[in-house]
Protein backbone atom coordinates (compact mmCIF):
# COMPACT_ATOMS: atom_id res chain seq x y z
CA UNK A 1 0.00 0.00 0.00
CA UNK A 2 0.92 3.75 -0.13
CA UNK A 3 2.18 5.56 2.70
CA UNK A 4 -0.10 8.82 3.36
CA UNK A 5 0.60 12.11 4.51
CA UNK A 6 -1.58 13.85 6.69
CA UNK A 7 -1.23 17.72 7.05
CA UNK A 8 -3.05 19.19 10.06
CA UNK A 9 -3.40 22.99 10.01
CA UNK A 10 -4.87 23.87 13.83
CA UNK A 11 -5.17 27.41 14.93
CA UNK A 12 -5.92 28.31 18.80
CA UNK A 13 -8.07 31.14 19.78
CA UNK A 14 -6.31 33.70 21.12
CA UNK A 15 -5.41 33.00 24.94
CA UNK A 16 -5.74 29.69 24.63
CA UNK A 17 -1.84 29.13 22.69
CA UNK A 18 -0.17 27.52 25.23
CA UNK A 19 -3.07 25.27 26.42
CA UNK A 20 -3.28 24.26 22.95
CA UNK A 21 0.72 24.17 22.57
CA UNK A 22 0.93 21.59 25.36
CA UNK A 23 -1.97 18.97 24.50
CA UNK A 24 -0.53 19.18 21.00
CA UNK A 25 3.00 18.40 22.30
CA UNK A 26 1.15 15.34 24.49
CA UNK A 27 0.40 13.41 21.24
CA UNK A 28 4.00 13.22 19.78
CA UNK A 29 5.88 10.76 21.68
CA UNK A 30 2.72 8.43 21.88
CA UNK A 31 1.73 8.94 18.49
CA UNK A 32 5.25 8.11 17.36
CA UNK A 33 5.16 5.07 19.36
CA UNK A 34 1.99 3.86 17.29
CA UNK A 35 1.85 1.05 14.27
CA UNK A 36 2.75 2.61 10.96
CA UNK A 37 3.62 6.37 12.07
CA UNK A 38 6.12 7.24 10.40
CA UNK A 39 6.68 10.69 11.13
CA UNK A 40 4.73 12.80 13.40
CA UNK A 41 6.25 16.67 13.36
CA UNK A 42 4.46 19.64 15.28
CA UNK A 43 5.24 23.23 13.73
CA UNK A 44 4.32 26.80 14.88
CA UNK A 45 3.86 29.79 12.18
CA UNK A 46 6.64 32.29 12.81
CA UNK A 47 4.85 34.85 12.25
CA UNK A 48 1.24 33.65 13.56
CA UNK A 49 1.54 31.88 17.46
CA UNK A 50 -1.91 30.39 17.10
CA UNK A 51 -1.29 28.65 13.77
CA UNK A 52 0.15 25.13 14.56
CA UNK A 53 0.63 22.45 11.97
CA UNK A 54 1.42 18.56 12.30
CA UNK A 55 2.87 16.93 9.67
CA UNK A 56 2.72 13.46 9.53
CA UNK A 57 3.53 10.03 7.34
CA UNK A 58 1.91 6.66 7.83
CA UNK A 59 2.60 3.25 6.25
CA UNK A 60 -1.15 3.49 5.55
CA UNK A 61 -3.96 4.99 5.37
CA UNK A 62 -6.14 2.19 7.40
CA UNK A 63 -3.31 2.68 9.95
CA UNK A 64 -3.82 6.23 10.18
CA UNK A 65 -7.34 5.53 10.73
CA UNK A 66 -6.50 3.84 13.63
CA UNK A 67 -4.76 6.52 14.81
CA UNK A 68 -7.69 8.97 15.04
CA UNK A 69 -9.49 7.03 16.73
CA UNK A 70 -6.55 6.34 19.63
CA UNK A 71 -7.91 7.43 23.22
CA UNK A 72 -5.14 10.24 23.19
CA UNK A 73 -7.05 11.69 20.60
CA UNK A 74 -9.84 12.06 22.32
CA UNK A 75 -8.43 13.52 25.33
CA UNK A 76 -6.83 15.81 23.42
CA UNK A 77 -10.40 17.22 21.45
CA UNK A 78 -11.62 17.07 24.98
CA UNK A 79 -9.03 19.30 26.49
CA UNK A 80 -9.24 21.78 23.83
CA UNK A 81 -12.92 21.52 23.83
CA UNK A 82 -13.88 25.54 23.11
CA UNK A 83 -9.71 26.65 22.58
CA UNK A 84 -9.36 25.89 19.11
CA UNK A 85 -11.01 28.11 16.71
CA UNK A 86 -10.08 25.94 12.89
CA UNK A 87 -8.68 22.72 12.43
CA UNK A 88 -8.49 21.72 8.33
CA UNK A 89 -7.12 18.21 7.56
CA UNK A 90 -5.22 17.34 3.91
CA UNK A 91 -4.99 13.47 3.15
CA UNK A 92 -1.56 13.47 0.51
CA UNK A 93 0.06 11.49 -1.63
CA UNK A 94 3.99 12.49 -2.54
CA UNK A 95 4.22 12.43 -6.10
CA UNK A 96 8.11 12.44 -6.19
Amino acid sequence: MTQITIVANIYANLGQIPLVQAELEKLIAITLGEPGCIRYELHRDNNDPAHFMFYETWATRELWQAHMNRPHLAAYMQATDGAVSEFTLNEMTSIG
